[in-house]
């Protein structure tokens, strides 16, 4: 059986524009769940790397933080050295932010302490969430935060996490479908 649905019929959420990066991202991640502690934790370091920034701006630098950062491997990351973070500095692939980048390596050793404790960073993350599912909106009106990610970004702040805050913690949650967002009548809710 083939799929005869028209590319042209089909709906997004408004934020996805016409760049193709956005629109893939939209169509295959965003608001779908993942458990595995490997891709949240990218999501730490690209969500941490985009405060302030447009989430475009690091979608198209993704390739290059996976290069930087060991391919998200979170016990090499947690193990960068001094020099580490000057070739890191010297890395146009990435945002060469000394404080984001110092904030990449503190918060993988924090994951991994957070991975001891609960088991994993997934189990502690739906901890936080209402009988421990993701929440599901579907409404026109999407929110910057939640009381969840208020939740969240305030227990690891108290951690010791940087860049990290309600807002980056709620984007984090979209992206690794703790909260989907997507419009009602989005074709890839």
């Amino acid at each position: 059986m083939t799929d005869q649905t028209n590319p042209k019929d089909l709906i997004r959420c408004s934020w996805a524009g016409t760049d193709e990066l956005y629109i893939k991202y939209h169509d295959e991640e965003w608001g779908k769940e993942v458990h595995d502690d490997h891709t949240l934790f990218e999501f730490l370091i690209l969500e941490s790397a985009q405060a302030g920034l447009s989430w475009i701006t690091i979608l198209r630098r993704r390739e290059g933080y996976r290069k930087a950062f060991a391919n998200f491997d979170v016990q090499k990351v947690a193990a960068f050295t001094d020099e580490d973070v000057e070739r890191l500095m010297h890395d146009e692939g990435i945002i060469r932010n000394r404080l984001k980048i110092l904030a990449a390596i503190n918060n993988a050793k924090l994951f991994i302490g957070i991975q001891k404790e609960f088991g994993s960073f997934d189990k502690y993350l739906y901890s936080f969430m209402p009988d421990g599912k993701p929440i599901v909106n579907h409404s026109h009106k999407i929110p910057a935060t939640s009381p969840e990610s208020d939740a969240i970004s305030k227990d690891m702040k108290k951690r010791g996490f940087k860049f990290f805050g309600s807002t980056i913690c709620y984007a984090h949650m979209q992206a690794t479908g703790m909260v989907n967002d997507h419009i009602p009548d989005c074709s890839f809710k």
